[in-house]
């Protein structure tokens, strides 16, 4: 079978659904924390969040690189507020220092209020169109051996190079998230990976079809990977899986009405559509997936999770494998000791059934 990868999450301070966060906004103790115990629990990569109020990905990518030795950066990061060479040029600095760890997962952004933010003002539909562009000049700096010249919409190059190039070949890792139908459109030509959040099998198996036939178009159907998220909640028996879950419902209810939040508002954006459609079938729609909190917070991000012990949500990983899933990004509510625990018991039950060998280093 295709090799399968494990992303993790690493955030600048600790926090979740269900814990407030806690010390500096930038907590780094905490954030060397998390990025060893995922190196150590055998993950391929993290994922460094972005946010129109958070800390600098870029920063904390190249922090978190600085403690450890081989796991993978996944560096979330929103075209359309620096230059496309400029970024072009942190990326591949970042790959040569890290000996190429690093990747990127372009965000554009589905929500109006965040991107204003930011001075945005742009469409969804003018967002993806500047986005398409902006990883057509990602790419021709990373892969170009000679000065370029690009005439878009949004953006203008004359004669553009870098004279520093990626160590991947060739190009850094492209990972891609949206789901409208101008987001497949950009994923179809560009994405090496497309991120979707955990929703029910008949929709992800709707959604790869979307975007390998978007792909087709492009000679890319065959090369494209699809990457999957969920919130995996595991105990030692199945009855005690749910009865955790049921406690983390409960708990984000509290927090969100701590801080004041009333009723999820509709979500902008078709991902958080899509979950709540799931949502909308019930609690637990299919098999171990579990939709109540998606439905309690507007599906605000990642926030379905899969239930039970450690073998069988690797057995629930497995199903989603078999529909063309290549990659499980996998984040808890307990986010520090939630990714100890999926290092020791979740991934090698999964690599276990897979009859693959475990990715966790020996301890020293």
């Amino acid at each position: 079978m295709p090799d399968v990868n494990f992303i993790g999450f690493v955030g600048a301070q600790y926090g979740s659904e269900i814990h407030a966060p806690t010390g500096p906004v930038i907590d780094r103790a905490y954030l060397r924390a998390a990025a060893q115990a995922h190196e150590l629990g055998g993950f391929d990569r993290v994922l460094i969040a972005f946010h129109s109020t958070a800390p600098d990905s870029f920063a904390l990518a190249q922090y978190a690189a600085s403690v450890t030795e081989r796991i993978g950066l996944m560096i979330a990061h929103r075209p359309g507020f620096q230059a496309p060479t400029v970024a072009a040029r942190q990326l591949a600095t970042l790959d040569q220092i890290t000996d190429g760890r690093a990747a990127v997962h372009i965000i554009t952004g589905g929500n109006d209020a965040e991107l204003a933010q930011d001075g945005d003002a742009l469409t969804k539909d003018e967002r993806y169109a500047r986005t398409a562009e902006y990883l057509d000049i990602l790419k021709a700096s990373w892969t170009g051996r000679e000065p370029f010249d690009y005439e878009g919409r949004h953006y203008r190059v004359a004669k553009g190079f870098s004279a520093v190039k990626p160590v991947q070949q060739p190009h850094l890792p492209v990972y891609f998230g949206g789901a409208s139908d101008a987001a497949i459109a950009v994923a179809g030509r560009h994405a090496d990976t497309y991120a979707l959040w955990g929703e029910t099998k008949a929709q992800v198996r709707e959604t790869i079809a979307r975007v390998r036939a978007a792909a087709r178009a492009h000679g890319r159907e065959e090369t494209i990977r699809f990457s999957l998220s969920f919130r995996p909640i595991l105990a030692a028996t199945e009855d005690a899986a749910w009865a955790r879950a049921e406690d983390i419902l409960t708990r984000t209810k509290a927090l969100r009405a701590a801080r004041g939040l009333g009723p999820a508002g509709a979500p902008q954006n078709e991902g958080s559509r899509r979950l709540l459609a799931a949502a909308a079938q019930g609690d637990r729609p299919e098999g171990r997936l579990y939709t109540a909190i998606a439905a309690e917070t507007g599906a605000q991000g990642n926030s379905t999770a899969l239930v039970g012990t450690p073998e069988q949500v690797a057995e629930a990983l497995h199903e989603y494998h078999a529909l063309g899933v290549t990659t499980f990004l996998i984040r808890g509510f307990d986010p520090l000791e939630d990714a100890v625990q999926y290092g020791r018991e979740l991934i090698p039950a999964f690599r276990h059934l897979a009859g693959a060998p475990s990715h966790r280093p020996a301890a020293a």
